[in-house]
């Protein structure tokens, strides 16, 4: 599936369109279109741990979310061997809105229940 980045993902402002594809039933792939060498691997958070944070309203207006669309959260994993020691971008989560395909990065501001580089190892075991 194609998404539109409507706010710019930090670090990488560049890219303006992704596709996001299925790895397995925890792991997701997301690909810059205009890139082949710039891609991420995205994990659903809310298999981890319980999350939730405010989707800021600049955001829901770009990606005109209402209370009926259908989101779907995804955090950066930095992949490392072994799996156990990969981490989670926490603060920085993209929201997929699969409705009308657009997608943006939201910052957590001054978070003190996540992190920008968690332990998976942390979570697998609870």
């Amino acid at each position: 599936m194609k998404f539109e980045i409507t706010t710019p993902l930090l670090g990488f402002e560049n890219i303006k369109e992704v596709t996001l594809e299925n790895i397995d039933d925890i792991f997701m792939k997301m690909q810059a279109v205009d890139n082949e060498f710039i891609s991420f691997t995205l994990i659903n958070p809310f298999i981890l741990r319980e999350y939730d944070f405010e989707v800021p309203q600049n955001i829901q207006n770009t990606l005109a979310i209402d209370d009926k669309s259908n989101l779907l959260t995804l955090n950066i994993v930095l992949i490392q061997t072994p799996i156990e020691d990969s981490v989670i971008n926490f603060i920085g989560p993209i929201v997929f809105n699969t409705d009308n395909n657009k997608a943006a990065q939201v910052i957590i501001q001054e978070s003190t229940k996540y992190g920008v580089a968690e332990k998976i190892s942390t979570f697998l075991n609870n």
